[in-house]
């Protein structure tokens, strides 16, 4: 949410004044380091301009893709943007392909990660390709309802598949194995990537994957209860407590005046719908949610900001009596995360929000993808992270306020209906957790929230599962470091071995 806060203070005030470019460092720690990113309804995304300013010496370059691939009528083009690092390659080796995801392709990963340890240890070439409609990769003009059409994760493996064969073809690649790498959304491509054209990608490393869709997914914040609790079982007995309090408190309008001060709001709090108060408890509820889906991983090497902040830091100021009562605190973790974040105040305003979301334009949301993934939940993935189950610290923000913004968005026809048709199809065509394939790996963290609708169970020999307890989303992909678990130590190393064995298959 502070993402959009500041989207909002620089498409309003333009680009002339110091401040800008401190907001402008916010926007890009929210836009998503596009290997491994997963969005919320809410759009929260991550990548840091001085990883965008040290990756300088990583060019851009472009590739001319079809824009749809399923009308062999249609021959438009649009140039798709792609990096390289030949570094570590040896004659023969393999070729190695870290896809992009709902956000702009961080060049960053062309200089760090394990998978460049991968690759300098196989002799293996880099390439990661962005995702259409994602950064600077424009398939049409606009971002209008009706281009949105070719914004599809079938239409993105269809990419990968055209520049995977160009490029093979022009770099002499044809015979050198590839293997798909990718994160979150980008890791559940990776391994529809090999299930789809087997015959073009020889293993993947899907990581963090939640290759189940569906509507509800309530199961999201019962992961964070859980995870709050590997620090201590009455933190999240604490954050339902003041959850609790502030949804009471809400019911009487005479409060508004205090609890806009308490939680810093940049104007009146006007609680005139549901999805107003919806909106304000879920952009609350989301400082719970960002920092345990990221909890301790190593994401420095992107300027990401806020990476200090942890489950034990939240924690520690739910349970500090000295800090008053946990409602208190609670609005203590909001004024912090605020000062993190360098802004002054939040805004809770829903219609602003809508307001932002439909813009067409390539500019404001649209930078970090917030319009382009909100539409890929209402057309095939879902993923609404509700509070409709009891096992879970938070109250406020039920299933039919995540489907009803698919309305306020796009228009009317996409609905309840819609989305769960869509949703039933995404798993009718790529299998959900039935997936029939081999040599994909599927790494998850116990932490990450997003691990109960991924591969946490090995399906066969060739389909392993790597279930990393005590660590969060994406942790294997990021660079090593000392404090390290020893149990993230190992599940990189094991990732590697696959790797050997598979590529010599």
């Amino acid at each position: 949410f502070y993402c959009k806060m500041a989207q909002r203070e620089v498409h309003q005030s333009g680009w002339d004044s110091k401040r800008c470019v401190i907001l402008l460092g916010v926007i890009l720690d929210c836009i998503a380091l596009s290997s491994c990113l997963t969005v919320r309804q809410s759009v929260r995304l991550r990548v840091g301009l001085l990883s965008e300013m040290n990756a300088s010496d990583t060019d851009e370059l472009w590739f001319p893709q079809r824009l749809d691939h399923f009308n062999g009528a249609d021959g438009r083009v649009w140039k798709q943007r792609y990096f390289i690092n030949d570094t570590f390659y040896r004659s023969g080796g393999p070729v190695f392909l870290m896809i992009g995801g709902e956000g702009p392709a961080n060049p960053a990963w062309m200089q760090y990660g394990t998978w460049l340890t991968y690759a300098r240890m196989l002799g293996a070439f880099c390439v990661m390709l962005e995702h259409r409609f994602y950064g600077r990769s424009h398939p049409t003009e606009d971002l209008s309802t009706d281009n949105l059409r070719y914004l599809s994760s079938k239409q993105a493996l269809a990419d990968l598949a055209h520049f995977r064969t160009v490029l093979a073809d022009q770099m002499g690649f044809a015979g050198n194995k590839w293997v798909a790498f990718g994160g979150s959304y980008p890791g559940s491509l990776a391994a529809w990537f090999r299930l789809k054209y087997p015959h073009l990608v020889h293993a993947a490393v899907a990581t963090s994957a939640p290759v189940h869709a569906v509507v509800n997914f309530p199961e999201y914040l019962e992961v964070v209860r859980q995870s709050l609790t590997t620090h201590s079982p009455e933190c999240p007995q604490l954050v339902k407590k003041a959850s609790d309090t502030l949804f009471e408190k809400l019911k009487d309008p005479k409060t508004y005046d205090q609890i806009a001060k308490d939680f810093s709001l940049c104007e009146k709090l006007q609680i005139q719908t549901h999805m107003d108060l919806a909106y304000f408890l879920e952009t609350l509820a989301g400082n719970f949610m960002d920092v345990v889906q990221y909890n301790k991983d190593n994401r420095q090497f992107e300027g990401a900001i806020g990476t200090n902040i942890t489950i034990k830091v939240l924690c520690d100021i739910m349970s500090d009596p000295s800090r008053g009562e946990p409602y208190d605190r609670y609005a203590t973790i909001v004024n912090l995360m605020l000062k993190t974040f360098f802004l002054k105040c939040l805004n809770v305003n829903y219609s602003s929000y809508i307001k932002e979301m439909s813009d067409t334009a390539w500019k404001g949301p649209a930078l970090g993808g917030g319009r382009q993934w909100v539409y890929q939940t209402c057309t095939e993935f879902g993923f609404y992270q509700s509070t409709d189950s009891p096992n879970q610290p938070f109250v406020g923000f039920p299933l039919p306020y995540h489907l009803q913004q698919c309305s306020d968005i796009f228009g009317a026809s996409f609905n309840a209906s819609s989305v769960a048709d869509a949703v039933q199809q995404t798993n009718e065509y790529y299998g959900s957790y039935d997936i029939r394939s081999s040599r994909i790996v599927f790494p998850n963290g116990s932490i990450d929230p997003w691990h109960a609708l991924g591969i946490t169970k090995d399906i066969s020999d060739d389909l392993p599962a790597v279930f990393i307890n005590g660590t969060a989303h994406c942790a294997n992909m990021y660079p090593a470091r000392e404090e390290d678990l020893p149990q993230l130590v190992f599940a990189r190393d094991h990732i590697f071995s696959l790797l050997q064995k598979w590529l010599k298959q």
